[in-house]
């Protein structure tokens, strides 16, 4: 196998996993560790105990329906 074959089937395996390790988040995102970590702070997404961004919540990031913080507020605090 080819190295663009090997890093084509890891990016594809990335999209089925349900947890993602911050290197396998930045690729996900196609973002640089400290945009990924800015984005993810305002957001309102951190990490597990074991390390690990839930993809469901990076995808939600990745929408662009905003963070979970300013739903919050425009929802009155509830």
């Amino acid at each position: 196998m080819k190295k663009e074959q090997i890093v084509v089937m890891k990016a594809i395996a990335i999209c089925y996993k349900p947890y993602l390790k911050p290197e396998e988040a930045m690729i996900y995102c196609n973002l640089e560790h400290t945009q990924l970590a800015k984005r993810t702070a305002a957001f309102g997404i951190y990490k597990n105990d074991s390390g690990y961004y839930k993809r469901e919540e990076l995808d939600l990031m990745m929408s662009g329906i905003g963070s979970r913080i300013n739903q919050i507020l425009r929802q009155g605090g509830k």
